[in-house]
């Protein structure tokens, strides 16, 4: 598998991506996607191994109070290449460019109900800072996930 930056040829694939990971209203919009991965305080990452893309991260950074914070926008892994490490490689190299933008803590997002996404961040080094109750649509809850990047340790 081959782990790289986004090139903007690859927004047809990735976007295909996104519709078979997702269905409406959960999914993002066309022009939402375009204008994350167009972000200048944003880094892209795909996986594709001969030719197809298997998966992709966006991870976008801004300037806080405390310092540069980094938020993961998504990660999305084909279901045929989930198991395989993917998740867990699109998540080093988003946390690697969030630290060269000078992040010191990234956060998320995740489902509840999404326990191999949790269990693949607890993994990494997050922990769980809160439930946001109503988050994603049809009332599902969110749980909230740190870690801090510049001691590898959660906050």
């Amino acid at each position: 598998m081959l782990y790289r930056l986004y090139k903007p040829e690859d927004f047809e694939a990735l976007y295909a991506l996104e519709e078979l990971c997702f269905e409406p209203p959960s999914r993002f919009g066309l022009r939402y996607m375009r204008l994350l991965v167009g972000r200048a305080n944003a880094a892209a990452w795909i996986a594709e191994e001969d030719g197809r893309l298997w998966g992709f991260a966006i991870v976008e950074w801004s300037e806080e109070r405390r310092g540069i914070t980094a938020y993961i926008q998504t990660i999305e892994v084909a279901h045929e290449a989930r198991g395989r490490g993917v998740g867990g490689a699109l998540l080093g190299s988003i946390e690697d460019s969030a630290r060269a933008a000078g992040a010191r803590l990234i956060w998320l997002h995740v489902e509840a109900a999404n326990t191999g996404a949790i269990r693949l961040y607890e993994a990494r080094g997050y922990a769980c800072d809160g439930r946001q109750e109503n988050y994603y649509p049809h009332g599902r809850a969110a749980l909230i996930y740190v870690k801090r990047l510049d001691s590898g340790t959660a906050s």
